[in-house]
C-alpha cells in the first residue's frame, strides 16, 4: 500500500549547505492520518535517502533528532537496537538485522538544494 504521506518528486528538503559532511538530516511528513518518516545522509558531494524505518523493530532509527550516524560518521545506527548499516546501499552490517538492508528514499541534489526525487 503506498503512504499518502509520502512526498511527491521534486520537494524541497534542505539546502545542501545545511549538512554536515558527513551528516544526516530527519524529516516528517503528515498527509491525513498518514504519516512518513525519512532521512538524508551526506557524504561528499552525494546525498542518499532512506525511509526511517529499522527493518528489525519498525521503529525509527534515531530517538535524538537527526543523529542518525555513529560518532564516527560513517555508518547509519539504529539507536534503540545498536544495528549498524552501510551508508552507500543501507545494508546491516551488525546488530539484529544482519543481512537486512534499510528501504531507499529516493533523493537527489538539484542546484544547492537536497530534493526528493
Amino acid at each position: 500500500m503506498a503512504n499518502a504521506a509520502r512526498p511527491a518528486a521534486g520537494v524541497r528538503l534542505c539546502a545542501l549547505a545545511e549538512l554536515k559532511d558527513p551528516g544526516s538530516r530527519g524529516f516528517l511528513f503528515r498527509e491525513g492520518d498518514f504519516l512518513f518518516m525519512g532521512f538524508v545522509v551526506r557524504t561528499g558531494d552525494g546525498v542518499a535517502g532512506w525511509i526511517d524505518h529499522c527493518p528489525h523493530a519498525g521503529m525509527p532509527l534515531a530517538v535524538v533528532p537527526n543523529r542518525y550516524l555513529t560518532r564516527e560518521g560513517d555508518l547509519i545506527l539504529c539507536a534503540s537496537h545498536g544495528a549498524l548499516f552501510r551508508l552507500d546501499d543501507g545494508k546491516c552490517v551488525g546488530g539484529p538485522c544482519a543481512g537486512k538492508s534499510l528501504w531507499p528514499w529516493p533523493v537527489r541534489i538539484d542546484g544547492d538544494d537536497v530534493v526528493t526525487a
